[in-house]
């Protein structure tokens, strides 16, 4: 079995961590974090996710990762670093699904890969989103320049970061196929702004209702027109996702992986 700890545990992913944990074979629920302050802290886990009683508290992470934890998932928006700091101090790995990190978290946790932690980090754990990064890296770069890209994404209304951690990774992936910096990326448009220029990525989030994750990347020809999309219809993506990861991470070598190392698309 492998010992799991979820921080962000009463939240929308954790719910859904705590549930697919709770009805897996190879995989025990040992921790469960949240804020201070959440009026769900002593409240029972499994009780709060799915309605099974998992004999784990909800705590915050100033109770420290219980011993025998094997791994740590996390898709809260804070205490990352300090979570895999001691992750890392402890032997266990992280799964860290947080979009919008910071420059110097990701930094750090480089660090933290290089002296032996075992890290996987991605702004988006869902197979379907990460083969959508792999198709548009791979016709960006047999498409040519005499095509206009454009990006859309979409989310329900309570998210609070625009662009979305994908969006920007799909954006990043067409630059490199193209040997484009990200300055090209250009965020919506108003006014009168003139001709298109064709190195340029538009890049436009739409919020609204309950959508869990719409993404779409157009290549714009004359005479003809290449979308790929992606739509997410439920969490249980990007929960599954994780703990894909968590078992890929079990027997894995130290180091800093994405969802693209785990899944052979590089």
């Amino acid at each position: 079995m492998i010992n799991v700890v979820i921080a962000g545990a009463a939240g929308r992913m954790g719910r859904r961590l705590i549930d697919n944990i709770l009805h897996s074979d190879d995989l025990k629920l040992v921790g469960a974090f949240e804020i201070k302050g959440c009026p769900l802290l002593g409240s029972d886990a499994g009780s709060v996710a799915c309605g099974i009683g998992s004999g784990v508290a909800i705590t915050t992470a100033a109770a420290g990762l219980p011993e025998g934890t094997d791994a740590v998932i996390t898709f809260a928006t804070g205490g990352v670093i300090e979570l895999a700091r001691e992750a890392a101090a402890k032997g266990a790995s992280i799964v860290i699904g947080t979009t919008a990190l910071p420059k110097e978290v990701l930094s750090e946790l480089g660090e933290l890969a290089a002296k032996g932690a075992k890290i996987v980090q991605a702004g988006n754990m869902s197979v379907g989103a990460n083969l959508l990064m792999s198709l548009a890296k791979k016709a960006a770069g047999l498409l040519g320049d005499n095509c206009d890209i454009e990006i859309t994404e979409m989310h329900h209304n309570q998210k609070k970061d625009a662009p979305s951690g994908t969006a920007m990774m799909l954006a990043k992936a067409v630059c490199e196929a193209r040997g484009w910096d990200e300055e090209v990326i250009r965020h919506g448009r108003e006014g009168v702004i003139g001709a298109r220029p064709g190195k340029e990525i538009g890049m436009h989030s739409l919020r609204g209702g309950d959508v869990v994750g719409d993404h779409t990347v157009i290549f714009a020809m004359n005479g003809e027109r290449i979308e790929l999309t992606h739509r997410a219809s439920s969490r249980d993506m990007f929960s599954n996702g994780a703990l894909r990861a968590v078992r890929f991470l079990a027997t894995a070598k130290p180091g800093l992986y994405d969802m693209q190392d785990i899944l052979n698309l590089k």
